[in-house]
């Protein structure tokens, strides 16, 4: 028992530095493409820095100081050999480090995408498993098409109407900024609600659709039905056991979600002026802040790829039954 339990850690970890070394390639696929895209965006940085106003000269001077002047494979060279040193350059429009811009807006995006999952994920999993337990009757039907309007339902188009019904309309809550609680509670609280219910629609449809599905195949197990036969009760056999062996599907969509909800953000951020992440990148992008966009870009790259590691992890502990090459044992 001993040698087996060390040969699985063995195989885990084996697994964990493959799936590692896996991230370096995508990672620099993910710089390159970014490199490349932010110069083909029209303008000059250099030009948007100093404004209609400037001279041939001095936005000649500018690009001297940037940096800009040198040939594109030296500046990505440079900027590859940066990174590598953990320096991710200076903002163009800041004038900051890009690490501590990103480290002083992502309080406020985490604020909004951890409570968008955890209201997505409690409410979704919370429906799907009701629906499975009551399959084919009016409110599982009530349920799944809701669900199904939920995952088609753009977030910049959604975010509108929620601006429009609940805060022009009927001026039940706040549309802009982010709270703050030195104003109290529900100040804070209630910019909140809007952004979240936004960021939160499509991946609690998506729990709702996936835990519904994996439910209606594990309670129709026969290792369910041996359970109920011995008498156990309904309740331990549904939160002890069914949902357990569903999980699986769960925590992999949960996974896809959190880097849906990162790409999400942006255009919720700027849709209620949520000074985050996503409010910066756009900045960014109408400025040419060519630093800034490369910066955040890979930051969002290793959010998923620590987040698909951790994930691939989480499966591998719970279902054993997955070998760690991706096969049945």
């Amino acid at each position: 028992m001993c040698d087996y339990k060390n040969g699985g850690e063995i195989e885990l970890l084996k697994t964990i530095l493959k799936r590692v070394l896996q991230c370096i390639p995508t990672l620099f696929i993910v710089v390159t493409f970014t490199f490349v895209l932010t110069r083909m965006i029209p303008g000059n940085p250099a030009a948007t820095i100093l404004g209609p106003q400037a001279s041939a000269s001095d936005i000649a001077a500018m690009e001297v100081k940037l940096g800009l002047d040198q040939p594109k494979l030296t500046q990505f060279i440079d900027y590859i050999g940066n990174v590598l040193h953990g320096d991710f350059g200076t903002s163009y429009m800041y004038n900051q480090p890009v690490l501590d811009l990103i480290a002083e807006r992502i309080p406020s995006t985490l604020q909004i995408t951890v409570t968008a999952l955890v209201i997505a994920l409690i409410l979704g999993v919370t429906i799907g498993m009701f629906s499975a337990l009551h399959q084919y009757s009016v409110m599982d039907y009530v349920f799944m098409v809701l669900a199904l309007v939920g995952v088609s339902m753009p977030i910049f188009w959604l975010g509108m109407m929620l601006v429009n019904q609940f805060s022009v309309q009927w001026g039940l809550l706040p549309a802009l900024g982010r709270g703050s609680l030195d104003v109290g509670l529900w100040d804070f609280v209630s910019h909140m609600i809007l952004p979240c219910t936004c960021l939160a629609t499509i991946p609690m449809a998506t729990f709702a659709r996936i835990t519904r599905s994996s439910m209606l195949e594990v309670i129709h197990n026969d290792s369910i039905k041996a359970l109920r036969a011995r008498g156990i009760s309904e309740r331990s056999v549904i939160w002890k056991h069914a949902l357990k062996n569903a999980l699986p599907p769960i925590v992999t969509v949960l996974g896809l979600q959190i880097a849906s909800c990162f790409t999400g953000a942006i255009l919720t951020e700027s849709i209620f002026s949520w000074p985050g992440m996503g409010t910066m990148i756009v900045n960014a992008i109408n400025n040419r802040d060519y630093m800034l966009i490369q910066g955040v870009v890979l930051f969002f790259a290793l959010v998923f790829v620590i987040v698909n590691l951790l994930v691939d992890i989480a499966y591998m502990l719970i279902n054993p039954r997955v070998s760690y090459e991706g096969g049945s044992k």
